[in-house]
């Protein structure tokens, strides 16, 4: 019997979580111990349920368990607001995360039999406001408080993007601080925005043999070394080798500057250390980076992330990992069933189809793909 008649559409979505690694560091961490009923396991596909259909409140997520097929699911008829607070508090975040990170190992499998090379690994983070009164600890500003999720996302193509490693800090951090933390596989090509801009290591990345795409800021000193001549018909406005910085702040390397315009009509500055590519390409490549900013746009719209259901760094960052995870799950739906359909479709069909059999949510793919 196929083994996707026996599960439920939610059952097929949460079914790549290894639940054998998921309970060795489970019981590694001693994480159940004296646990009744809200196990780890039973925690995270509520969790998950809640990330799907984007609840606001433990309150709420208490509710939803008057729905009979969830309580089959979790194994439990009810469970109150001020339980489900406490094991979000109490949960190690590192589960969660290791959690996230088998999952990318997961669709990295898929990334590698499409045999690309060179993957596009593009570096950017996004600020989450919260309420100075309860998140005193998140304090960035007087009256502001936050934190920044610091991310390393993979472009596959247009239509398929992942997460591949977030460090999540308190919204005081600058960026730059976690370059080095992402930046870690020489076989990749690095794309990031000009917050990110810092010589010196600029010049560890190139003499390591890291690559990489950066807008330059618009007061960076820059001094000519040679100018590359470009197509006739070529979108870039110019093409140099230069040093940029300072006579006290300057990088030792030589770098290769472009200059494009946007789809704004603004002149951009390019900085690269990749010298085998035509400014054509490098432009493409930069352009790219737009792939993390809908990404980002994506969490705060499809997944909840706006109400933040513990007010400790611990729930936060439970709750930030949570949706990484959902996000994950999708994108291994979306590559299992080789669709092009957009992950929101996807997302709609699985509510739709919740707790019918497996294949009626699959076969909705079959039909979609059908001439």
């Amino acid at each position: 019997m196929d083994k996707n008649t026996l599960l439920s559409s939610f059952g097929k979505w949460v079914s790549p979580i290894n639940i054998q690694k998921l309970s060795e560091q489970v019981e590694e961490c001693k994480q159940d111990y004296y646990t009744k009923k809200l196990t780890t396991d039973a925690y995270i596909k509520l969790l998950l349920f809640a990330q799907l259909h984007e609840t606001e409140s433990l309150q709420a997520m208490s509710d939803a368990l008057l729905d009979e097929d969830l309580q089959k699911t979790l194994g439990f008829e009810s469970i109150s607001a001020s339980q489900l607070s406490r094991k979000n508090n109490k949960i190690n975040p590192a589960i969660l995360s290791n959690l996230f990170l088998n999952l990318v190992c997961e669709i990295q499998r898929f990334h590698y039999k499409s045999g690309k090379n060179m993957p596009l690994k593009i570096i950017d983070s996004s600020t989450l406001p919260l309420n100075l009164t309860n998140y005193k600890w998140a304090k960035f500003r007087k009256t502001k408080a936050g934190v920044k999720l610091h991310l390393r996302l993979v472009f596959m193509d247009k239509d398929t993007v992942y997460p591949e490693k977030a460090v999540i800090t308190t919204a005081k951090e600058h960026d730059r601080n976690q370059l080095e933390v992402l930046v870690d596989d020489q076989e990749a090509m690095y794309v990031f925005d000009r917050g990110y801009v810092d010589y010196e290591r600029f010049d560890r990345m190139t003499d390591d043999g890291y690559f990489f795409v950066s807008r330059l800021k618009k007061n960076a000193v820059i001094r000519e070394v040679e100018t590359f001549s470009l197509p006739d018909n070529s979108t870039v406005l110019s093409d140099k080798m230069v040093y940029i910085g300072t006579t006290q702040n300057r990088a030792e390397n030589v770098f290769r500057l472009l200059e494009v315009i946007d789809t704004k009509g603004n002149i951009l500055r390019l900085i690269t250390n990749r010298f085998d590519l035509s400014a054509e390409e490098i432009s493409e490549i930069y352009r790219s980076r737009w792939a993390i900013e809908l990404f980002f746009k994506w969490l705060k719209q499809h997944v909840e992330i706006k109400h933040f259901y513990g007010m400790s760094e611990t729930a936060v960052q439970n709750q930030i990992y949570l949706a990484l995870i959902a996000y994950c799950l999708n994108v291994l739906v979306q590559l299992e069933t080789k669709s092009k359909k957009s992950l929101l479709r996807i997302v709609r069909w699985l509510k739709a189809a919740i707790w019918k059999p497996a294949y009626v949510w699959l076969r909705r793919f079959e039909e979609q793909s059908s001439p």
